[in-house]
């Protein structure tokens, strides 16, 4: 940790701002959110389907504006767009607290939802402007305070919620309030290309390309495209921390104690793990190979992370006792383990290339594209998982989920290596690197 430590420090002010920013951010969602569906069901009595509506709502208006929250970044600079999504997540948490009638509740979901596809695709875009050559360092020193944010948050909710949940939404809000406040008057103001150019040529007397020329432009950017698409598989594949691993665990430990204390160790694998050695395996990755040969590692080792569950299947399942609880436990969380060293391998190049591949234009608007393509993606996998998960209980075929969703790493990795042998993720991309410029 001491080298972490020191490595954020040598960092400028605003690039550790912006990590304090993101473990901030999450720490926020991630008290509240773990437990806003119970409280939906419970003291405010709701149906399934309508706690299913209102937490839909909240991820298709992050997942669907992404692309709407880069490309105002581009416009009009990263830190307006931060602060807005900082704001309107401090009033949707509070109204979450406050409210019990649906359409509410729906309207302050929306808002937690555009709030982060406000300062998402800009703080990432921010960071790699200001990290500079740094910047596959900065965004592995970037997941660590995220991973932090994630493992501490459920943790300091838990404690709240035990409370009341008004508490939790109270304080999940006022910590974005505060962030607010901390980025108004710390956070330097930057403008990314579009933006600097209009504001170098007076305020706009050169006609400036439309926002659709631009989403044209970018739609025609194949190398982009096809990589975004090559690595919707990781994302569907690290989602199943929450998904098929916790089902795994809960089908053979039970719902009692032993199963949440082994849901617990899985996501306690997957935060601890990736806080203690991300900057290391960064480190090793990049002294010895590309980008592109790292994200195929990246890929691999995601995909060997159900292997350990397919290996489970062969074996007979105890009846009780220790025997039971291990086999529900330690498979799950070897392949927790697994799909945290894979991101920790892939997750600051993923974020290089997507700078690189953009020619350093327009980040913000390929951030929040990427985003909203991989939101997509994972989507239609837990669909495809879940159906996978019922099937192979209904036709006793325990295999088939992990089989698959192997298949689906390995094919996702000979996706991204014939990028990489055809040069389509380390060709040069036309276009001058667009300087930051402080207003």
């Amino acid at each position: 940790m001491a080298g972490t430590i020191a490595q954020v420090r040598s960092h400028g002010r605003s690039v550790r701002l912006l990590m304090v920013n993101q473990f901030t951010i999450n720490l926020g969602f991630y008290m509240l959110m773990p437990y806003l569906a119970a409280h939906l069901a419970g003291p405010l009595g709701l149906a399934g389907w309508t706690v299913g509506l209102i937490l839909g709502v909240r991820n298709f208006s992050q997942q669907g504006m992404f692309l709407i929250g880069g490309t105002l970044a581009d416009r009009f600079g990263y830190k307006p767009m931060i602060i807005s999504g900082l704001v309107l997540r401090t009033a949707g948490f509070a109204t979450l607290g406050l409210v019990d009638s649906v359409p509410a509740l729906i309207g302050a979901s929306a808002a937690t939802g555009l709030a982060g596809a406000l300062f998402n695709p800009a703080t990432r875009a921010y960071l790699a402007l200001d990290a500079g050559e740094r910047r596959v360092e900065a965004f592995a020193l970037f997941n660590v305070f995220y991973q932090a944010g994630i493992l501490l948050g459920p943790l300091v909710g838990m404690v709240l919620t035990g409370v009341d949940f008004r508490v939790t939404c109270l304080v999940a809000a006022g910590i974005f309030a505060v962030l607010g406040l901390v980025q108004i008057r710390a956070l330097p103001a930057r403008r990314g290309d579009d933006a600097a150019t209009a504001a170098r040529d007076g305020g706009g007397r050169r006609p400036r390309e439309s926002v659709l020329g631009q989403w044209r432009g970018i739609l025609a950017n194949r190398p982009f495209l096809l990589f975004s698409l090559a690595m919707i598989g990781s994302y569907v594949l690290t989602f199943q921390v929450y998904l098929a691993l916790p089902l795994e665990v809960r089908r053979l430990g039970g719902g009692g104690t032993g199963g949440t204390a082994a849901v617990a160790v899985l996501f306690a694998v997957s935060g601890l793990s990736t806080i203690l050695f991300q900057t290391r395996v960064t480190a090793w990755c990049k002294a010895r190979m590309e980008p592109g040969r790292a994200l195929v590692l990246g890929l691999l080792a995601m995909a060997a992370a159900f292997l350990p569950l397919l290996a489970a299947t062969a074996l007979p399942v105890p009846g009780g006792g220790p025997g039971r609880w291990l086999l529900a436990a330690v498979p799950p969380a070897l392949a927790a383990l697994l799909l945290a060293l894979g991101t920790m391998i892939a997750y600051p190049f993923e974020m290089d290339t997507i700078v690189r591949l953009s020619g350093d234009r327009l980040v913000a608007t390929h951030y929040g594209l990427y985003n909203t393509v991989c939101g997509v993606g994972i989507a239609v996998g837990n669909l495809l998982t879940g159906a996978a998960l019922d099937a192979a209980r209904a036709a006793g075929v325990s295999a088939l989920p992990w089989l698959a969703l192997s298949a689906l790493g390995l094919g996702c990795a000979a996706a991204l290596y014939g990028l990489q042998r055809t040069g389509r993720l380390a060709a040069p991309v036309a276009g001058a690197r667009a300087q930051g410029v402080t207003v």
